[in-house]
């Protein structure tokens, strides 16, 4: 027979109202001493609450949406895993949902969370961007944006800092002593604007002139064909800054096969700090992002704004950190 909340009151020799204060963090405060008892009385009895009772009587559903754009790349694979793994420790399951890149796809996620009454959302924007803003107001839900900015005036973000990671990457090309240095940039959203925003700072910065930016897609095979055109253009760069990892590898794969000595003829370095780039020979240098942090970040602003049921706007910029290794010529130590 299933444990109930009145169980759980005789033995702690309270009300149940007050288990439900206890369980629900409110509305009334409880004492620590009474609190003592019906926690001591929850694990004794090994009491869990009904989630769908009480997603029907608070008409959400116990659980948080999450959208990426590409499932396929490391990147939001991993960071999918770690707020999954930060979201589970805060009680909450976390359904994602991957756009692939097509903004019809990303609003038929949106609208399948929103139907299911998920408590918050967490998104990063494939191409709808405000449009998932939009749509989380009108149902009343408070969104956390992530990766890319969606609307600062309205909703929380929670970023790396994209700008002073760039600004830090092509400074230590300049430390090797790099002067012809080539930006491999991502397509027009706000994270590869932001990276080349630094890229350009770093060499202002340095009197040193700008170098060419080729945009492409955000994977390998991309990066694989930006290195003939970064290298066929007047100015042939002794080093590149690519603004994502997987970008970076198709480039080093692409330098291989041309004969091109990395990073003794040229040095590259990326952005992301995936799991892979460490794998590759020589080792990738690059801009780790704190994912880890992002997620614990995200996941408790947007359980503070389920809680307090109002948004907190603005942006919250982490930074990443240079992690080196072969591929700009410091050593590359496996």
């Amino acid at each position: 027979m299933a444990v109930t909340r009145a169980d759980v009151a005789r033995l702690a020799g309270t009300s149940p109202a007050l288990v439900s204060y206890v369980l629900n963090g409110g509305p009334r405060q409880v004492a620590p001493a009474t609190r003592a008892r019906i926690e001591a009385a929850i694990a004794e009895l090994g009491y869990r609450p009904n989630m769908s009772a009480r997603s029907l009587r608070m008409n959400r559903g116990h659980a948080l949406g999450m959208v990426i754009p590409d499932g396929a790349n490391p990147f939001f694979a991993e960071l999918s895993a770690v707020i999954e793994a930060a979201a589970f420790a805060k009680g909450y399951p976390l359904f994602v949902g991957n756009a692939a890149g097509d903004e019809a796809r990303e609003r038929a996620y949106m609208r399948t969370f929103i139907d299911r009454r998920v408590e918050g959302m967490l998104a990063i924007s494939s191409s709808w961007g405000t449009g998932i803003a939009d749509a989380c107001e009108e149902a009343g839900m408070v969104l956390v944006a992530l990766d890319r900015i969606i609307d600062p005036a309205r909703c929380a973000h929670v970023m790396c800092d994209s700008v002073t990671g760039a600004q830090e990457a092509v400074a230590h090309l300049i430390g090797h002593g790099h002067r012809d240095i080539a930006c491999l940039s991502g397509p027009h959203v706000s994270t590869a604007e932001d990276r080349v925003q630094g890229y350009r700072d770093a060499l202002a910065a340095a009197d040193l002139p700008e170098g060419p930016i080729v945009r492409t897609d955000f994977g390998g095979a991309a990066g694989y064909r930006g290195l003939t055109e970064l290298m066929t253009g007047p100015r042939t760069p002794t080093a590149v800054f690519v603004t994502s990892d997987l970008q970076a590898m198709g480039m080093l794969r692409a330098a291989y096969d041309a004969g091109l000595r990395v990073p003794d003829e040229l040095a590259v370095i990326g952005f992301d700090g995936i799991e892979y780039s460490r794998y590759t020979r020589p080792g990738l240098t690059t801009m780790v992002q704190p994912a880890r942090r992002i997620a614990e970040v995200a996941v408790d602003l947007l359980l503070e704004q389920i809680e307090n049921r109002s948004p907190r706007p603005g942006v919250v910029n982490l930074a990443a950190e240079l992690k080196t290794r072969g591929s700009c010529g410091c050593p590359d130590e496996f």
